[in-house]
Order: structure tokens, then C-alpha cells, then sequence
């Protein structure tokens, strides 16, 4: 057993001055049987410690249903065994570029702006699930010879509220759970940042990318004493679909690292390893500069950050500068990275051979229809990803008039009489074309990611405005929605041959695999949707881009035929699709 506590300009281990240089890997967006592997990477890069969040609504679908929350304690004991303290920073926020923020829909459904505050009702639902994650944690602690020595009060709260009775109630509750070790809270390198996010008796640390020693002055102005840390050193940043890959030289990053490290001070590199966003977890962010009001900018499934290990687990140019820098402080010769994990023997075709139109696929696995005079959201309808069909009947006999879906969030397929009218998005959010009445509408509306970081975190999906039609709203909605996992298990989905046209729907297929390993799914000349390998859900896939293929781990495919299903939302063009292609790495 040992003590790990919190001197006036260093981390003691029993008392002993240590540095923490620690990696950011998400335990939930790399597959469990390349934990090993990827901790492995993390101790030859020349790190001695890993950080993880926990993400809420992972793990509590619904309120009081926890699934698999021990993959944290899995994870934890992976770390110990790999030679690697852990910082936890469960939350309850976690921002990460991840779905809500961490947040529970149906949290964030119910309580709107009075998450994150010390609103009774939310700090109940915390209490609630602190209580069973702690669980994970609290044993784990380096006190009770685990590999824990740090836990995280929220994240970043200084960049969205100022409670700071809400951050003393965490901090004592996390206290009253059990938990031992230091606590720390984790803010931008700005004033007003750390004076809404720091609070007495716990540790604070900053995030940035760059210029270190200006950084931590900021942070000794309102911290004159305590290790000097950076929680967050960016160094890579995330992509949105339709944007460029962003890419960050290794060069500059390393001399970045290199500067932290002068300072003194610990450091966590975020990512080390970003991995995944595995079944439509990605999150969503908003430009419009500081204010984060403008457009939604959904994240793409992959996470690769342009992180020195890369999404396929492989040292990139920036994971050889990096080591080179922390070999510096290492204690002795740095092991060397470890034997990859297979990868695909050969490439392979999936032959895709049933269809199921969107209606049958809703009929068989969408949840129950409801009807209402104005549209319910996608929490009101309990979806946390996938789509909501919304039906509406325009009156007649009338004029044409342009239609109009209020509020839209965030993307919707329209169709009139039963025929495709257009899209609609929350920037365009009228019917090109007028629609007289007598007329049936239907809008199939996809949820892009709820947004993760700022004032519009938390915000409701679906048709949050209502339906006009000109000025007239039109009442008696009906709306049933499909989430995302209903689609992990097709077998009562009635399936037919395919389409001429390549509309939306479910498509189902096999791919014959010789060599199962790691690989990528490329889908040339689909438009947007989600595909799953043997019932595993890869993410969302969007011919805008930047990414052009999906991650298949290894562990996901198997020897012989493997099942492949792709629901297609936009429809493909049948002279540009081609097939449905397994590559190797």
C-alpha cells in the first residue's frame, strides 16, 4: 500500500517528490481486447500513468439501469497490471467530444439548464450514480494497492457556470463515497475559467495546447502553491463531418511537451490514444466562436485526435518525438511497443442481399407511436441516437404554402403523398417547394450528436419548434422513434431483395474473412448511416467526409462468413455505389 498526497510544489508518493506523465485512453472507445495492447503503447512512449473518463449515459440508459459499469474496474485493473497509475475523472460532465457531454438524455430531458448546478433533483441523480460507480473506483485506489491516485471534481466547469456550492457538494459527496486520494477540478489557462472552476482544498490544474509557462503563470496567480499540472495538453484535435482532418506537426507538439516538462510539472496527453466512437456515441459542437452559438458541428466516429498512437493502435511519427522527449525523465531504458494485434489476413467483399424499406425497419424495432398536438422531442420519446418519424396531415383543400419545421435538430428526410420532397436541416429548415393540401408529410428526423461543450450542451432533438404550414401550425403529430441499439439484433426484420433505386433502408449481407484482424470497412458511393459488423455497431458513416472508412477491431470479425448491415438513411447512387469492401490496415 502506498500514499500518494499533495505537497506545495510536487506530487508525494509516500512522500517521495514523483511527476505524473500520464496518456489519455478511453477505456469505452477502444475495444476490450486491446486494452492490453494499447496501455502497452502507452508505457513505451515513456509514460507512467493513464487517465480515463467515465461516460454517464453509457452506462445508465435509464434511470436506475446500470449496464456494465465494472468496464471501468476492468480497465483500472488492466492499468495496474500494465505498471500505470489511473486518474479517473468521472464527472458527471465530461465533455469529450462524446454524446450530451457524458449527460444522460433522459437527465438532461427532464432538467434542462439545471444539470450541472446544485439543483437537488440533478445532485439526487448524481448521488444515485456515484454510488454505484464509485464501486469501481473507491478499491482501486493506490491506498488499497491500486493503481488510482487522482479523481476529477466535474470537468472543465469554469468554461460553463460558476456554482461553486454545486462544486463543493461533488467534491463532498465523492468524499462521502469513499473516495481518498487527491482530488483535482481541471479549467481552461484562463481567469475567468479557473475562478468559476477551482475551489478551496482541491487541487487545480489547467488545459492547453501551447505556450506552457504563460499558462501556468495564470494558474499561479490564483494557486501560489501545489504541483503545477497540465490536465489536457492538446496534442492533436478532433474532425467534423464535412470539415478538414485536423493534424498538428510532431515536431511542434513534442517541443510543446518538451516546454511542460521544464516547467516542472505533470502533464496528461490528450489523446494519447483517442480510439473510437463506436455506435454513434460522437458528440456535437457549435461554432460561432467563444459564444458556441452557431452552426452544429456534429463529430465524426473516429477519434484518432492525430494522437501519437493512432486509431489502429500504431506509433506515429509524433509517438517517436514524444518518447524521446520523456525518455529524458524516465527512470531507466523504456520498453520497447509491444507485438500489434492481428490484422486482416486479405481483403474481402461483403454480397449485400436483403432490404427492408425504413417503414418495415421502424414497424419491427421503433418504439411505441405517440400522438400529440405539437412534435415530441427525441427525450420525450426516449432516443438517445437514431431517428424519429414524424407524420402530419396538411388539411385541404388549400393553397400551397411552404412548410416549415421549427427548431429542427437536426437533419430531415422529407416526404409528401409518400414521395421525397427534400432535406432539411436547422440552418434550412423550410420545404423548397410549397405543399398544398389535402397532403400527408412524413419527416424522418436523425439526431447528429447532442452538443458536448457550451451554453447549447443539453439541448433537445427532434422538431423542438413545431410544423407551420405558412403561418399556421399544424397539430396532431404522430412521432415514433428508432434508437440506434434497437438495430444491434435484426432477426425479426422482414427482408427482401434490394432496391434499383439504392434508397434508404436496412441493408443486410455476409463477408467471407480469411485472417480475422483488425481492418477497415470502406463504403464507397453510400450516402450517410450506420453500419454493424456480427450485430458490433462501427458508428456513422457520411460521404461529406473527412473520414472515408470505418474501424473494424479485429475481436469483432471471425473466421468464415461474418454478417454486415448498413442502415442507409440517405440512399446511394446505384452508378456510383460499389461494394461494401473489408481492407486491411
Amino acid at each position: 500500500m502506498s500514499e500518494f498526497g499533495v505537497g506545495d510544489r510536487d506530487f508525494l508518493l509516500d512522500g517521495r517528490p514523483v511527476r505524473l506523465l500520464s496518456g489519455a485512453l478511453h477505456y469505452f472507445r477502444v475495444h476490450e481486447s486491446h486494452w492490453d495492447h494499447r496501455l502497452a503503447m502507452l508505457r513505451a512512449m515513456g509514460l507512467n500513468c493513464v487517465e480515463t473518463y467515465v461516460p454517464w449515459n453509457l452506462h445508465e440508459p435509464a434511470p436506475g439501469e446500470h449496464r456494465d459499469v465494472a468496464a471501468l474496474g476492468r480497465f483500472l485493473d488492466a492499468a495496474r497490471r500494465a505498471g500505470l497509475w489511473a486518474i479517473v475523472r468521472p464527472g458527471p460532465y465530461i465533455c469529450a467530444e462524446w454524446e450530451n457531454g457524458g449527460l444522460p438524455h433522459w437527465l438532461t430531458g427532464e432538467l434542462g439548464t439545471r444539470v450541472r448546478t446544485r439543483d437537488e433533483t440533478y445532485l439526487a441523480h448524481v448521488r444515485r450514480w456515484f454510488s454505484r460507480l464509485l464501486q469501481e473506483i473507491v478499491p482501486r485506489q493506490i491506498d488499497r494497492g491500486g493503481p488510482v491516485v487522482l479523481v476529477q471534481v466535474e470537468n472543465e466547469y469554469g468554461s460553463y457556470g460558476s456554482d461553486a456550492a454545486y462544486l463543493r457538494r461533488l467534491a463532498g459527496l465523492l468524499r462521502e463515497l469513499g473516495v481518498t486520494v487527491p482530488l483535482v477540478t481541471s479549467d481552461g489557462a484562463e481567469d475567468h475559467m479557473l475562478t468559476g472552476g477551482a475551489i478551496p482544498g482541491v487541487l487545480a490544474t489547467v488545459n492547453f495546447g501551447s505556450r506552457a509557462r504563460e499558462a501556468f503563470r495564470t494558474l499561479r496567480r490564483h494557486r501560489p502553491e501545489g504541483p503545477l499540472m497540465c490536465m489536457e495538453f492538446w496534442c492533436g484535435w478532433f474532425d467534423r463531418w464535412g470539415g478538414e482532418h485536423a493534424t498538428r506537426d510532431a515536431g511542434d507538439a513534442a517541443a510543446a511537451l518538451r516546454e511542460i516538462l521544464q516547467c516542472g510539472a505533470s502533464v496528461n496527453l490528450y489523446m494519447a490514444h483517442g480510439g473510437t466512437s463506436f455506435a454513434g456515441w460522437a458528440g456535437a459542437n457549435r461554432g460561432g466562436g467563444d459564444l458556441h452559438e452557431g452552426p452544429l458541428e456534429p463529430d465524426v466516429t473516429s477519434y484518432d485526435y492525430d494522437a501519437p498512437v493512432d486509431e489502429y493502435g500504431r506509433p506515429t511519427e509524433k509517438f517517436w518525438r514524444m518518447r524521446e522527449v520523456l525518455a529524458e525523465y524516465a527512470e531507466g531504458p523504456l520498453p520497447e511497443p509491444p507485438t500489434p494485434p492481428a490484422r486482416l489476413g486479405a481483403p474481402a467483399e461483403a454480397d449485400l442481399a436483403g432490404w427492408a424499406p425504413l417503414d418495415a425497419v421502424l414497424e419491427a424495432r421503433g418504439g411505441p407511436e405517440r400522438s400529440a398536438p405539437v412534435p415530441p422531442t427525441f427525450e420525450e420519446l426516449d432516443v438517445d441516437r437514431g431517428l424519429v418519424r414524424y407524420a402530419v396531415t396538411v388539411p385541404g383543400p388549400r393553397q400551397p404554402y411552404p412548410l416549415i419545421a421549427r427548431g429542427l435538430r437536426d437533419l430531415a428526410v422529407v416526404y409528401v403523398d409518400g414521395e421525397r420532397a427534400g432535406v432539411l436541416t436547422e440552418g434550412d429548415e423550410q420545404l423548397k417547394e410549397p405543399v398544398a393540401g389535402h397532403a400527408r408529410v412524413e419527416l424522418w428526423v436523425e439526431s447528429l450528436g447532442r452538443v458536448n461543450y457550451g451554453p447549447r450542451s443539453g439541448e433537445a432533438k427532434g422538431i423542438t419548434g413545431g410544423l407551420l404550414h405558412e403561418r399556421q401550425y399544424l397539430h396532431g403529430v404522430r412521432a415514433r422513434g428508432l434508437r440506434l441499439d434497437a438495430l444491434d439484433d435484426i432477426t425479426d426484420i422482414p427482408f427482401g431483395p434490394l432496391p434499383l433505386d439504392g434508397g434508404p433502408g436496412l441493408y443486410r449481407g455476409t463477408v467471407t474473412v480469411r485472417g480475422a484482424g483488425d481492418a477497415r470497412l470502406e463504403l464507397p458511393g453510400r450516402g450517410r448511416g450506420f453500419a454493424w459488423v456480427n450485430g458490433f455497431c462501427l458508428g456513422r458513416y457520411w460521404s461529406v467526409g473527412p473520414q472515408r472508412s470505418l474501424y473494424v477491431p479485429g475481436p469483432v470479425l471471425r473466421e468464415g462468413e461474418n454478417e454486415v448491415w448498413l442502415l442507409e438513411l440517405d440512399g446511394s447512387d446505384p452508378a456510383r455505389a460499389g461494394g461494401v469492401l473489408l481492407r486491411r490496415l
